[in-house]
């Protein structure tokens, strides 16, 4: 995948997990003691799935250490990657978590425009909806520390059971 990217000319900024080896060693060995909130890259470009790419990490304040390997600046890298993961998080609601937007067999533009509007203003509504449900109800936690579920799902279970008028089929 790296070097389909890479042939192509496409920039790339991908998450790896921490066990991927960073020339010939693991990507966890080069940032075992970095901080909350810290930034930290390899000195310079690391040889990465094939690849020279730039390797920056950083510790959530949750403690989960995140890694990108990126064709990118040290503060590009990040910044890009931090929108690439609210778009994921947005299709990933509007599909199979939340909306189902891959069952539809819609090829006319027009409509699948019309859909994605509508699908768009949906979601909206299910994460505001997720939000104020959240400071009345807060979410559950599981062990791992996260919300057991999402704020859009946290939403889309209310406005589903408010357009039912208290139905439960």
């Amino acid at each position: 995948w790296f070097s389909f990217l890479r042939d192509r000319k496409i920039r790339r900024c991908i998450r790896i997990r921490e066990n991927t080896l960073i020339d010939d060693s693991p990507a966890r060995d080069a940032f075992q003691d970095l901080k909350p909130g810290e930034v930290r890259s390899v000195f310079e470009r690391a040889l990465v799935y094939g690849s020279f790419m730039q390797v920056v990490a950083t510790l959530s304040p949750q403690g989960e250490r995140v890694l990108v390997a990126s064709d990118l600046s040290l503060w590009d890298t990040l910044t890009t990657y931090r929108l690439r993961w609210s778009i994921e998080c947005t299709f990933s609601a509007m599909k199979t978590r939340g909306l189902n937007l891959e069952q539809t067999h819609m090829t006319h533009s027009d409509r699948l425009s019309r859909l994605f509007g509508l699908l768009s203003l949906a979601l909206a509504w299910m994460v505001r909806i997720g939000e104020w449900r959240a400071e009345q109800q807060p979410i559950p936690t599981k062990k791992h520390a996260r919300p057991a579920i999402s704020r859009a799902s946290y939403g889309r279970e209310l406005l589903c059971a408010a357009l039912r008028w208290g139905k439960t089929t």
